[in-house]
């Protein structure tokens, strides 16, 4: 069984949703990484999504562009990041790590050796934005010969085909992108994203995620309810941006705020 399939049968068997958060691979500097990871994970993260930094971040809001600046001014590369997570592993060998990011970084490497690389750092899933299903069957193969999931996201305007499409290509998880927009945009309608989680429920059976645009804990403690996992990015990010010259400030900040999300949503979605 995969580190993400045993974490989601683990806080299935609990009754509880999932935790997931996002950074930035190398903001606001390569040495702070490994250190805010463990971080998140004291502070209750049952999974970590880890973003490559890439230039042109089509899918993320100003925030995480950002983010990516100031990580890219190191030379944060696709190479320095699998060893960010190697570095982690040598000290936790069970929480989940999944890649976010970009198709060029990784056609760069190549398919075959990306997903060797990966998997011998310890990486557990993998969510190219901007490389859709139809596009993705190469790279699938060579993830799936590692034992890698393909994760996928799923927007409010996917078609019900696509939607099924993309729920028979997943692994891991489904990504259900709860806004019309970048990361961080939109006001969110808790109702109505329940309504598509239950939807996609009924296409898959694997656990499905929402993320994009939950910044506090009383949402995150709401999209707990309709949800399998709640994905938070750029509400980390910002306490990350707003500490960026005093790491250990900005490791506080992250586990401070990703701290009363857990409690809120383990308390039925009542904030700490």
């Amino acid at each position: 069984m995969s580190r993400l399939a045993a974490r989601f049968s683990e806080l299935r068997a609990g009754d509880r949703t999932a935790l997931i958060p996002y950074i930035t691979a190398g903001d606001p500097e390569p040495d702070s990484t490994v250190g805010f990871m463990h971080a998140l994970v004291r502070a209750g993260a049952d999974v970590v999504e880890l973003g490559v930094p890439f230039t042109d971040p089509i899918g993320d809001g100003p925030v995480i562009q950002q983010a990516c600046e100031r990580a890219l001014r190191h030379g944060t590369g696709l190479r320095d990041v699998l060893a960010m997570v190697r570095a982690f592993r040598a000290e936790d060998a069970t929480t989940p790590v999944v890649l976010m990011g970009y198709m060029n970084p990784v056609e760069v490497m190549g398919y075959a050796a990306f997903a060797a690389a990966a998997a011998e750092a310890g990486v557990d899933g993998i969510l190219v934005v901007d490389m859709p299903p139809e596009e993705m069957a190469d790279l699938a193969d060579h993830l799936g010969d590692h034992g890698l999931d393909s994760v996928f996201l799923v927007a409010p305007t996917t078609t019900e085909e696509r939607m099924q499409l993309i729920c028979d290509k997943a692994g891991g998880f489904v990504y259900y992108v709860s806004v019309k927009g970048v990361t961080g945009a939109g006001q969110l309608d808790v109702d109505a994203v329940g309504k598509r989680v239950d939807r996609l429920r009924g296409m898959t059976g694997l656990p499905v995620g929402v993320g994009f645009g939950i910044s506090d804990a009383a949402m995150a403690a709401r999209m707990a309810e309709v949800a399998d996992a709640v994905v938070v990015g750029s509400a980390l990010v910002r306490q990350i941006e707003a500490h960026q010259d005093d790491p250990a400030a900005a490791a506080e900040a992250l586990s401070a705020l990703l701290g009363d999300m857990r409690r809120a949503m383990d308390a039925d979605g009542v904030p700490a």
